[in-house]
């Protein structure tokens, strides 16, 4: 087969809705893609040329715009044949070099890469999105053909792709609108992803296909009749079975077998007008019963791709499931095509607003998304955001925001703008408060409620669902635990340095900052000190890394472990320059520290405590006398005290043997709640001896009322012991 004989098919394509002068040029950027590509070869062996022809056709059948299949059957020239953006733009226009150059910066994947090298790619891709939709339309055909040719390649990669576009690309194509290709991408995904399940599913529906055939033409003939009689005349009605992917989860999520799944088959039903659509609704529920919770009206309130139609599942004849859609000739053709339908770079057609709010919402994902670092995160981030909504709530303007199951008003508010969901206290649902906790429900209208001293809180991470809430209270709180901890390493430094007769600044000022910044492998001053203060980067290790030019190795190695006596001498040394932090615990020469108390041995004020610099959780508190602290660098321990906490209480555990008696416990609750403690958590159990045994966690005020209390406990009756853990 001639190189130039596959351009014959293309033309034809385009010719169906394009005039002639508009597609001047094919020949010429054939010709040149043809020379960029010669002998070039496609992952699956296959002539790279056969590859980018079969991306154009497929665009040219959706009828896109012709710079679109140009950048589709070029996207592959930068990449792979060096040419330049001045090159293409002066051969075929800005548009096409500005989509194949979009194209080039996503550069594919490796797919047995490292997750870094393929989050990195996928931010790529986003960022040449956000510049361009039509750099994602191209990548999502190219992607397509790529599965078409799965079958050559070895079973690693087969799946390292197929997972890959189960996860990311046909939920993007779903974004788009483009039901046709997400079911593609979907199934064929399915076939390399899980080959046994695939087979033997597809298997056992063409053994049913008669049965299921018969069923289909026995519904039919009921809808048309009735419709009929009730005055609806649908331009057409029709059957067809359920995607083979859409099954097998339905299977898995069930937990059922293909036998009780009553629904195989969707009927749809396209008719003229918008008032048919619920006149048809009405005749099929007078018809069969309706399944409640299934009914969905995505007319009134589109989802935010542009998909309009009404949903029914009705319990039909011989007690089967039956799902039916109904809408009109043109929400069909957008069902199917999504934004491709009419699409805003067609010749002599503009952006509507549907298809301008779709680029909108695309675009606050992306943006979302480029905050978050970690690829880990970022990746968890995106799938995240991709997913299937079955949440559809209102702001009070009408406006549709689609959520996972489950979300909270932090989701819908940060779906808005992220200021919003930074600052988000509450909402309500018509007239009714409901707390940040609330699971929003299919047609709630959300007012959220705002206040400027609102801030994103760690324990919103247990209740949003969507990513880029997730992405942006994670972005918050990692930013303001950074400037925590840039500030906690500066007094770390200043006060472990000081003790060298020397200052940071003096570091500074003489070039040894250089140095050390190499030697500690830190990028900046403030990459050093917020290492530091998050226990990264010892003291120790600075002082090793300035040696000889500033500071003096201390004597003596690090002991394997240290006696209580050594980590009493450290937490009582130098309390001169402390400053109360917000916990009400002093720190040795440091403001503004991030703190916890210890929970394995549970601190509270009064008890002799130090401080241990942990990586990347501030300082935690301690007991003096905590076994823990045996093994610890000495050099991470700081001087700490309590101060200005006479309002705060603070939990510890309390265990207490005593005989087993009816009534003991509320015994002791009543002399804990006399005391004016409170009881946070008991386990209890009774030992061979037949003696009751409690472990109680409480809430004191410090040291003086845990003697109290634990006196008036012993003090009991049958109370053998009662002492703090």
């Amino acid at each position: 087969m001639s190189e130039y004989s596959e351009i014959t098919e293309l033309k034809v394509l385009l010719g169906n809705y394009l005039p002639p002068a508009t597609t001047a040029n094919l020949d010429e950027a054939w010709v040149f893609a043809c020379k960029v590509h010669k002998g070039q070869c496609h992952f699956s062996g296959k002539p790279y040329i056969e590859h980018v022809s079969a991306v154009a056709q497929t665009l040219a059948s959706m009828q896109l715009d012709y710079d679109t299949v140009l950048g589709g059957m070029l996207h592959g020239v930068m990449r792979h044949g060096g040419i330049s953006f001045k090159e293409l733009e002066h051969k075929f226009g800005e548009d096409v070099a500005s989509i194949v150059d979009g194209m080039s910066r996503v550069t594919r994947v490796v797919y047995n890469s490292q997750l870094a090298s393929k989050a990195d790619s996928m931010r790529k891709m986003l960022l040449a999105v956000a510049s361009d939709i039509r750099v994602l339309l191209i990548r999502l055909v190219d992607r397509l053909q790529d599965m078409f040719s799965l079958e050559t390649v070895d079973r690693e990669m087969q799946i390292g792709i197929s997972r890959e576009t189960m996860d990311i690309y046909a939920p993007l194509a779903s974004r788009l609108g483009i039901e046709w290709l997400k079911r593609e991408l979907e199934d064929t995904a399915f076939s390399y992803l899980y080959p046994e399940e695939y087979a033997s599913l597809e298997a056992k529906m063409k053994v049913s296909l008669v049965d299921r055939q018969r069923y289909v033409d026995e519904v039919l003939a009921l809808l048309k009749k009735s419709l009929s009689d009730g005055g609806v005349y649908p331009l057409r009605i029709y059957g067809r079975p359920k995607q083979l992917y859409s099954i097998y989860k339905k299977l898995i999520a069930q937990n059922i077998t293909l036998e009780k799944v009553y629904d195989k088959v969707a009927f749809r039903i396209i008719v003229n007008t918008i008032p048919e659509c619920y006149g048809a609704l009405g005749i099929i529920h007078s018809m069969w019963s309706p399944i409640q919770e299934r009914i969905k009206d995505f007319i009134s309130v589109p989802k935010t791709n542009n998909y309009q139609s009404m949903h029914t599942t009705v319990l039909g004849p011989h007690g089967h499931f039956i799902e039916i859609q109904i809408r009109t000739d043109e929400m069909d053709k957008v069902a199917q095509e999504g934004i491709a339908a009419h699409w805003a770079y067609k010749e002599g057609s503009c952006a509507n607003i549907r298809d301008a709010k779709l680029f909108h919402e695309l675009k606050k994902l992306i943006a979302s998304l480029q905050e978050v670092e970690d690829p880990r995160e970022f990746m968890d981030s995106l799938m995240a955001e991709l997913y299937d909504p079955e949440v559809f709530a209102l702001t009070p303007g009408g406006d549709v925001r689609e959520l996972p199951a489950g979300s909270c008003p932090i989701d819908f508010a940060y779906s808005i703008h992220s200021e919003i969901g930074d600052h988000c206290i509450g909402a309500k649902i018509g007239n009714r408060h409901v707390p940040l906790k609330y699971q929003l429900k299919n047609g709630d209208v959300v007012e959220i409620i705002t206040s400027a001293t609102q801030q994103p809180k760690r324990d919103w991470l247990d209740l949003v669902k969507t990513g880029r809430a997730r992405a942006r209270v994670r972005s918050w709180l990692r930013r303001e635990e950074k400037e925590k901890a840039l500030q906690l390493g500066r007094e770390i430094c200043d006060q472990a340095i000081r003790r060298h007769q020397t200052s940071l600044k003096r570091i500074i000022k003489s070039g040894h900052i250089r140095l050390l910044l190499k030697a500690l492998r830190c990028n900046s001053l403030d990459d050093l000190l917020i290492k530091v203060g998050s226990g990264v980067i010892s003291v120790e290790n600075i002082a090793r890394a300035l040696q000889p030019a500033e500071v003096p190795a201390a004597a003596g190695g690090t002991p394997m472990e240290m006696s209580l006596e050594r980590i009493g001498e450290i937490a009582s040394g130098g309390r001169s320059n402390s400053a109360k932090d917000s916990s009400g615990i002093d720190i040795d020469g440091v403001e503004g520290m991030l703190v916890k108390l210890s929970k394995c041995c549970s601190p509270i004020p009064g008890d002799d405590i130090v401080g241990f610099v942990t990586i990347g959780h501030g300082v935690s508190i301690h007991k003096t006398t905590c076994p823990n602290l045996k093994n610890a660098d000495p050099h991470r321990l700081i001087a700490v005290s309590w101060a200005g906490i006479a309002e705060k209480t603070f939990q510890t555990t309390i265990f207490l043997q005593a005989d087993n008696k009816r009534g003991l416990f509320a015994e002791v609750g009543g002399v804990i709640t006399a005391e004016g403690s409170n009881i946070v958590d008991v386990t209890a159990h009774t030992s061979p001896e037949e003696q009751a045994q409690m472990t109680i966690v409480v809430e004191v005020e410090g040291v003086e009322q845990m003697r109290t209390l634990l006196q008036h406990l012993r003090q009991l009756p049958g109370v053998i012991t009662a002492r703090r853990m």
